[in-house]
């Protein structure tokens, strides 16, 4: 559908000269985007706002490839995929979302070009990163991002690395396995980060086992809902009586949904889409999908809101017995899908 807005969007990033006119359009366009969150649908907003986000990495990554030929660095030696994970994987960034990154390239033909590489690569990740925390993207706390030399490397590399993590299958290899699911190549070659993500999927199909251990990680955050449908709230300190949004309601249905799929061979990153993938290969049913879809929309809007308002969570003077009935209804069909990972876990290993 033609939306001039977005249309002047995409147009006025494009065409931007430097990192202070991003973080201009940036800062013009999510105040936009909030007025909207009121009116509009959830989908549209956290569609829009996510497209701005990989518009704005995009333009940041062609300033940056310039500023290395300005070095006399030249063009990439080869073709390389620049990665997003966690929210921005997943299509589900907020206003203020940090930088969940990683870079994987061609591997080079030979020692000249293998040099190049190794010189050229990690540069630009640390170029990218620098225009990013200037456009007001802090870095990821877990140092999941692509200057960090962990995650900036050769397709080779990277297979290595992923063939690693499944053969020890340690809680933190775990947590690098289910990161690398939510990720997706936000510029450079899709083809190259397909050609990846094949060899994640062909990885797990040869590791059954990894199963087991990912669904323990997904179990470890509990919806915030009582045996008796009572919302469990902060007891304690500071936040007593507040609602944590992302930790309580969002992240136990992206950690939930996320296993559903890579399990089924889904490879959709967007947790609304791997809904809809379930409910195709019948593996959630008509009512499930629905109860599911309308509750973790209902989450996105509430985190939107939350990191705007309240660092994720909801205050108690937020909770008014409209909200609540609303997040008893989500969590309930939250703490569904819950269960249902739980029943895999005892079906496939006769876990607790």
């Amino acid at each position: 559908m033609h939306n001039p807005l977005r249309e002047k969007r995409l147009l006025d990033i494009a065409g931007a000269e430097n990192i202070e006119q991003l973080r201009e359009i940036r800062v013009r366009e999510q105040n936009r985007l909030t007025m909207e969150l009121s009116e509009s649908s959830t989908h549209e907003v956290v569609e829009s706002l996510n497209e701005l986000h990989d518009a704005l990495i995009t333009q940041t990554l062609k300033f940056a490839e310039n500023e290395l030929a300005r070095l006399g660095l030249g063009a990439p030696p080869v073709l390389y995929a620049y990665m997003l994970y966690g929210s921005g994987g997943r299509y589900e960034q907020t206003m203020y979302s940090d930088q969940d990154s990683g870079l994987v390239y061609a591997d080079p033909s030979n020692e000249l070009d293998k040099g190049r590489c190794q010189n050229y690569f990690p540069l630009l990740a640390e170029t990218v990163v620098q225009y990013l925390i200037a456009l007001e993207y802090p870095p990821c706390e877990g140092n999941v991002i692509s200057s960090n030399p962990e995650w900036c490397l050769s397709f080779q590399g990277w297979v290595n690395k992923i063939e690693n993590w499944f053969a020890e299958p340690s809680w933190e290899n775990v947590r690098y396995l289910l990161i690398v699911a939510d990720g997706r190549a936000v510029f450079g070659n899709m083809e190259l980060a397909g050609k990846l993500q094949d060899h994640f999927y062909n990885d797990l199909l040869n590791h059954p086992i990894i199963a087991r251990r990912m669904m323990e990680n997904t179990l470890k955050h509990k919806m915030l809902v009582g045996v008796f449908g009572q919302l469990l709230t902060e007891r304690y300190g500071e936040n007593a009586g507040s609602l944590d949004i992302k930790y309580g309601a969002y992240i136990p249905m992206v950690n939930a949904f996320r296993l559903l799929a890579t399990q089924a061979g889904i490879r959709e990153t967007s947790t609304l889409q791997r809904i809809q993938a379930l409910r195709l290969k019948n593996l959630l049913t008509e009512e499930e999908a629905d109860e599911a879809y309308e509750a973790f929309s209902f989450f996105l809007k509430m985190r939107l809101l939350t990191t705007i308002m309240n660092d994720g969570k909801l205050s108690p003077e937020q909770l008014t017995k409209e909200l609540i009935d609303l997040l008893k209804k989500a969590l309930k069909a939250g703490k569904k899908i819950q269960r249902k990972v739980q029943r895999e876990l005892q079906h496939r290993f006769g876990g607790r």
